[in-house]
């Protein structure tokens, strides 16, 4: 990757990064699912995402924000990560992408 990449095109890097995260319970990635609710890149490639789980019960609610601040911290000009888990709002299926509904059956 070059240095010149702006926050736009390190965003998408990022978003390319989540869309190989997946939901144990779900075979669809956690960007198609509607889980990323933002991703915020400063002047400093420090990356902040903003995200929810399926349910406030979720199995993996401990160790998914992990995995993701470290997925995303592996590219190479992301300085930081940090992943806050809001329920405001809650998750609904109406958040998954089309892609998403229809390789669930949903469609």
């Amino acid at each position: 990757m070059s240095e010149a990449l702006d926050t736009h095109d390190l965003g998408e890097e990022i978003v390319k990064v989540l869309k190989t995260i997946y939901d144990p319970e779900i075979p669809v990635d956690i960007y198609e699912l509607g889980l990323i609710y933002d991703v915020f890149v400063n002047e400093d490639n420090d990356v902040k995402i903003l995200m929810t789980l399926t349910s406030p019960n979720c199995p993996v609610a401990e160790s998914l924000p992990v995995e993701i601040e470290e997925k995303v911290k592996s590219l190479d000009l992301v300085k930081g990560a940090e992943v806050e888990i809001t329920f405001d709002p809650p998750w609904t299926q109406e958040l998954m992408s089309e892609e998403a509904k229809l390789e669930l059956g949903l469609l």
